[in-house]
């Protein structure tokens, strides 16, 4: 191990429910890290520039794994900075041993609210918050469809992310007249015929879904059998590539949120654009990113500028450094709350699938 380097740890879901995200936000890591030390590495004290070196170990997508993979990175390979996991179940889990040891946990893979509003000091979100995710949605359908006055949230019951997305849509709803009906659901989802007659009970124009992939795409491939004056669906899923991949067809139509697409650029930003993003992440690892792996991507720019201006990794001063930060980068805008940490800058994208391709509505 070269003394000279900055590292950076994570735990990173490469198998279970959360590999398909898990791993793209590792690549993006990589991706970041190959583009760190190109550019020579991160400038510090005296013009000296150190190179990143990423130290990663696999969670499992399990809250135990996760814990114990953290533990290990701070005391046994006494990392200089540690970015976040994939989910906010395992963000929220990570975050408090973070906390315990006063190191900056650089979060880029949790959007639930609730990791933003637990009173930790050690914590910097990159993504918009959950609540935030559809909150435009009830507004651009009241815009479009006047017909459209009742919604149906099926939402994953025991997630504190789906929790809060079913949140901004209620109140959103709210401001424009809108009602809506909450429909817990328990993962995973075994029996689509219980998800047809909860819909059919709801009698709704819109249904919005918010839960894992693998339930949403479950649930979407009953959407032949639903009432037909449904007339708009919504799915937090809709905003990564493998929903249109998976349902084909089925998929056409159905809006999403989105925390980045390549074709939303702008001005001023640290480190480099989407163009070169898409095309170095598609030549280091022959596929097409999505948000995930741009929001990856992004924090590790962000924790290298905040190194740059403090001019070293002391987590304190690191943190007062993120607190102080507005920009942006290709991910979009960054600013958070000086003391919880919260992103309140980025704005999500409201997207639609058209023909296998991503039609961006509003930001």
């Amino acid at each position: 191990m070269n003394e000279r380097d900055i590292t950076v740890g994570l735990s990173a879901s490469l198998s279970g429910r959360f590999a398909l995200q898990g791993r793209q936000a590792l690549q993006g890591c990589l991706l970041w890290q190959s583009y760190v030390n190109r550019e020579g590495g991160i400038a510090v004290e005296r013009g000296e520039r150190r190179p990143v070196r990423l130290v990663w170990y696999d969670d499992g997508s399990q809250i135990r794994n996760a814990r114990n993979n953290l533990l290990r990175l701070i005391r046994e390979d006494r990392v200089d900075a540690l970015l976040g996991p994939y989910s906010s179940v395992l963000t929220i889990a990570v975050a408090e041993i973070a906390e315990e040891h006063k190191k900056v946990l650089w979060n880029h893979g949790g959007a639930s609210d609730e990791i933003s509003g637990r009173g930790w000091k050690y914590l910097v979100n990159t993504p918009t918050p959950a609540s935030d995710y559809l909150r435009a949605l009830p507004h651009w359908l009241a815009a479009t469809d006047s017909g459209i006055n009742r919604i149906a949230v099926l939402y994953s019951e025991p997630a504190s992310f789906a929790r809060q997305v079913a949140r901004g849509v209620v109140e959103s709803a709210a401001m424009v007249g809108q009602s809506v009906e909450l429909v817990p659901i328990e993962p995973p989802v075994s029996n689509p015929a219980s998800i047809i007659s909860a819909i059919l009970a709801c009698d709704p124009e819109a249904v919005v879904l918010a839960a894992r992939l693998e339930d949403e795409l479950a649930i979407m491939r009953t959407r032949q059998h639903w009432p037909a004056r449904v007339r708009a669906v919504a799915a937090v899923a809709a905003g990564i590539r493998a929903f249109s991949t998976e349902l084909g067809p089925t998929a056409e139509g159905v809006l999403g949120p989105s925390q980045w697409e390549p074709s939303v650029n702008f001005p001023e930003i640290l480190g480099p654009g989407s163009t070169w993003f898409v095309h170095s992440f598609q030549k280091q690892f022959g596929a097409l990113p999505d948000y995930v792996a741009a929001g990856s991507f992004a924090s590790g720019v962000i924790l290298a500028e905040c190194i740059h201006r403090v001019r070293c990794t002391d987590n304190e001063r690191l943190r007062g450094a993120a607190g102080d930060l507005d920009c942006h980068t290709l991910h979009g805008r960054f600013r958070i709350d000086p003391g919880s940490g919260k992103q309140i800058g980025h704005r999500v994208l409201l997207i639609r699938w058209r023909e296998n391709q991503k039609q961006i509505l509003s930001s």
